[in-house]
């Protein structure tokens, strides 16, 4: 191809400014409807009748029960769901054996089955009608519309962000340096504490701020195994959906509010770990 030709593919390739900028002002309306607005009016909702009443309605013994049961829920499953997606990934990255690409696929089921139906078969697996879940009801350690069945539909929801985080991470490394660690004599648990936790910390953490951030959100599987029982299992997704309900507006919207802010606060802590450690993130996003 010749250097006029090659210029003339170019300059067609290239869009002109007005094009860019509309480009630029379609993504900038985009974001200020779908994203900024609903923000907004969130917090102006919450604090339509003043401050005074949008903290009166966060004083309450139900809303303080949602938002420590929720505080509690996230505090519980992710750091179980960051011990399993660490040996998950380990056991996946690490090992042959057949069935591999099966096990990943398992990993990635919560992103494709709906909530709901995860919260249903939790259900149909530990309720009182059935055989576990009746022997366990008799013993006193009742699963469904409690919080061990609120954790595990969490914990299902929320299983794949750390795995899926960490799992390219460990590929890209490779075993060398474990497989060194073990030739020099060290152990098993201090090759994984001195070798492989430094190399995919940063993957580790912005796994679990993705985890956290779901877990705190979680609505469709929680509410199907909680029963929402107002000051006991209703975490704060299902005490805004009943106080809204409810013709409470200040109420639902400042229990939002904080749901947002707690949200806001994880997208920042994300924000910051992307800007601050790129190169160690960068593997995640090439497989």
């Amino acid at each position: 191809m010749s250097d006029a030709s090659l210029t003339k593919f170019r300059s067609a390739r290239e869009e002109t400014p007005l094009a860019r900028y509309a480009l630029i002002a379609v993504a900038v309306l985009g974001l200020g409807v779908l994203v900024a607005a609903p923000l907004i009016a969130v917090f102006v909702e919450a604090l339509a009748q003043g401050w005074l009443a949008a903290v009166a309605s966060l004083g309450n013994h139900d809303a303080a029960s949602a938002i420590k049961l929720t505080l509690l829920i996230a505090g519980v499953s992710v750091p179980l769901n960051a011990a399993f997606g660490i040996a998950a990934a380990w056991f996946i990255t690490k090992f042959d054996f057949r069935g591999k690409a099966f096990l990943i696929t398992l990993i990635d089921l919560p992103f494709s089955v709906s909530p709901v139906v995860a919260g249903l078969c939790i259900v149909l697996m530990f309720g009182t009608n059935s055989l576990v879940g009746g022997w366990l009801v008799a013993s006193g350690y009742p699963i469904v519309f409690a919080l061990p069945g609120i954790v595990l539909a969490t914990m299902f929801v929320t299983f794949p962000f750390v795995a899926r985080e960490l799992i390219p991470v460990m590929i890209e490394q490779g075993r060398a340096e474990e497989e060194a660690a073990l030739t020099l004599g060290a152990s098993g648990w201090r090759t994984f504490w001195t070798v492989t936790l430094p190399n995919i910390r940063w993957a580790l953490l912005y796994g679990v701020l993705l985890c956290n951030a779901r877990a705190m959100g979680e609505f469709g599987a929680v509410a199907v195994v909680s029963g929402k029982i107002r000051g006991q299992t209703a975490t704060m997704p299902i005490t805004i959906e009943m106080l809204y309900n409810e013709y409470l507006s200040v109420a639902a919207f400042s229990m939002a509010a904080v749901l947002t802010l707690l949200a806001l606060v994880t997208l920042m802590l994300k924000t910051a770990l992307e800007i601050r450690h790129a190169d160690a993130l960068a593997a995640t996003h090439r497989h």
